[in-house]
């Protein structure tokens, strides 16, 4: 097993546990993630986007399987069981990820879904109908980096 294959499994391993602290020390200081959901984010903003995921998620349950790495990418299939807070519906997201490794660690992290499948199960009927269209997945990403911003804010004061 290369020593990144290794790190991807610490790092599913560590979201298991909802450790988002662990989860941040695994990406370097200029971290580049994206997903459907956020965006893209960059530096503190990717772990604390782990942090926060976890801190919230109480009945957060994460798998993951084909991990793959060499010195310089990894890919990894995992998948999501968890309730959305603002619908309180139950959601069963089904990710692939690319990464992109420097220095030892994570340098860029780009998780692909079907947001319309997810939107489906976390927005219910509307997500349905309209989960395909630029404006949800827009408002979607405007709220998550709200919900973010707010959370980084508030961990600053603490």
């Amino acid at each position: 097993m290369s020593t990144h294959e290794q790190l991807i499994r610490d790092f599913y391993t560590a979201f298991q546990a909802r450790d988002g602290k662990a989860m941040s020390a695994f990406y370097h200081d200029g971290a580049v993630f994206s997903d459907a959901a956020f965006g893209q984010l960059r530096g503190r903003e990717v772990g604390a986007m782990w942090q926060m995921l976890c801190a919230r998620g109480h009945d957060l349950n994460i798998s993951f399987s084909n991990v793959k790495a060499d010195e310089q990418k990894g890919s990894a299939h995992w998948e999501a069981w968890y309730t959305f807070s603002s619908t309180k519906r139950r959601v069963h997201n089904v990710i692939d990820a690319q990464f992109i490794f420097k220095d030892g660690k994570i340098i860029e992290h780009h998780d692909h879904f079907n947001f319309w499948r997810w939107s489906s199960m976390a927005l219910g009927p509307i997500g349905m109908l309209l989960g395909w269209a630029p404006f949800l997945q827009s408002k979607v990403r405007k709220q998550a980096r709200s919900g973010l911003e707010a959370y980084m804010k508030n961990q600053a004061a603490t």
